[in-house]
């Protein structure tokens, strides 16, 4: 199955020609210069496509802009495509925050304080990133996200870790147009899905399954295909029906 997302500008693109491993099969796809939300349940290879669309899966089978990434010096490289895991690596337990951050702020001048302060998190600032929460240290990798500003940002599980407070913050990044560029985000949360009304790509047992808009993904018909009456549209949110 193909996957076709259109943009104006032909020449910035991610391509992916017929890669298949011992958990994708057989994907292709084109994202340009647009928002897409990758969903699918537990172990359906949704982190494999995402590292793959961000070149940290050697092979020959991707091109963004049309060059292999293994083919594209680091600085350029990161400048075209971030990827934001679902967990913090801390390659020094003594980093705090700020310094952490600044690692980030390689192609704008964006000031940290303002990113942090927009996240609601400049308390965090001084504090070593070793002591930070799950929740606390995935809105840190939200704000190297904007201060990285790459062409486009892959979120793996942007809020696996957040308690329901936080999870509005996220949500205001990923709506943001004006932080952040181009947003690709790996979900399993349906109801993140659907607010944010972006295209959708479903994954299932490593295998594109669905491709197209939102609305489409998220029709009452399409929904009872995919999950057969276990997932519905309740009062504009998507719930799991446990009856």
């Amino acid at each position: 199955m193909i996957l076709k997302i259109y943009y104006k500008d032909t020449k910035k693109m991610i391509q992916v020609n017929n890669f298949s491993n011992y958990i994708l099969k057989d994907i292709s796809l084109e994202i340009k210069e647009k928002n897409l939300i990758i969903i699918g349940s537990n172990g359906a290879g949704k982190t494999t496509l995402a590292k793959l669309i961000a070149g940290l899966i050697p092979t020959q089978n991707i091109k963004i802009n049309n060059i292999n990434p293994s083919n594209i010096f680091t600085k350029s490289k990161t400048s075209l495509i971030n990827y934001i895991p679902s967990s913090m690596d801390i390659f020094d337990e003594y980093i705090s925050v700020y310094e952490y951050l600044k690692l980030s702020n390689l192609h704008t001048s964006k000031n940290i304080d303002e990113v942090l302060e927009y996240l609601d998190i400049l308390f965090l600032k001084d504090q070593l990133c070793k002591n930070l929460s799950s929740g606390q240290a995935q809105l840190v990798l939200c704000a190297s996200s904007i201060l990285h500003n790459a062409l486009y940002t892959i979120f793996d599980e942007p809020t696996s870790n957040l308690d329901p407070s936080k999870v509005k913050n996220i949500f205001k990044l990923l709506k943001d147009e004006i932080n952040l560029q181009h947003k690709i985000i790996i979900t399993h949360d349906l109801n993140l899905a659907y607010k944010l009304q972006y295209d959708i790509l479903f994954l299932d047992d490593g295998k594109i399954i669905f491709q197209g808009s939102n609305d489409k993904f998220f029709d009452e018909k399409n929904l009872e295909n995919i999950f057969q009456n276990s997932v519905k549209k309740v009062q504009n949110n998507i719930v799991v029906d446990f009856v």
